[in-house]
């Protein structure tokens, strides 16, 4: 009885060790998931762009305005950050941010706003359209706030990141705040696995 109870552990204990383990993300893992699967919106630069563009590189998606106080530039700042954390494998990410408000996100002004975080990065307008579609693909909130004038309005927004691998699958979903050192740790997981 011993023996046998012996064996079938010794099995149960082979099998585990067979079966390949799940990274422990600190993000969400959202590997399958059936949406924000491909987009086609024009960069800063006046270039046409969809997530096949990117393929090779790990993409981290924000979405965002250039107006916004803190949220927005946190965001960026820390994608910055995970991005030297990782050394040379650092110029294997790609930062994307579309913005929610293209009223006043001219190419210029994304432009300048991506040259304070890190001059690869790549920021992301459409029409308001196009917006509407990919935001709704993408599981994106965005609501404009009227202020005092006219111009002086906010945008009510998501505050996650979404995460793709090389291969331009949707990987992980990444709250905000969640610091440099947690998206750097995840990006390496990404990066071995490629």
């Amino acid at each position: 009885m011993h023996r046998r109870f012996a064996l079938a552990s010794l099995a149960a204990c082979l099998l585990a060790a067979c079966t390949e383990s799940k990274p422990q993300f600190k993000a969400i893992d959202v590997t399958g998931a059936d949406y924000a699967k491909d987009f086609q919106l024009t960069d800063h630069n006046g270039q046409p762009r969809s997530l096949k563009d990117f393929k090779g590189k790990l993409v981290v998606m924000f979405f965002g305005y250039t107006q916004c106080p803190d949220v927005c530039p946190t965001s960026m700042a820390e994608l910055a950050e995970a991005k030297k954390l990782l050394g040379p494998d650092g110029d294997k990410v790609q930062g994307v941010f579309v913005t929610v408000d293209p009223e006043r996100d001219t190419p210029e002004v994304l432009k300048g706003y991506m040259a304070n975080f890190d001059p690869s990065f790549l920021a992301l307008r459409g029409t308001p359209e196009q917006l509407a579609a990919m935001a709704k693909d993408f599981k994106v909130y965005y609501k404009k706030v009227e202020g005092k004038t006219p111009t002086s309005y906010t945008m009510d927004h998501s505050a996650a990141s979404l995460v793709y691998d090389t291969q331009g699958r949707l990987r992980l979903y990444t709250r905000y705040g969640s610091g440099p050192q947690a998206l750097a740790s995840d990006l390496q997981l990404l990066l071995k696995q490629a």
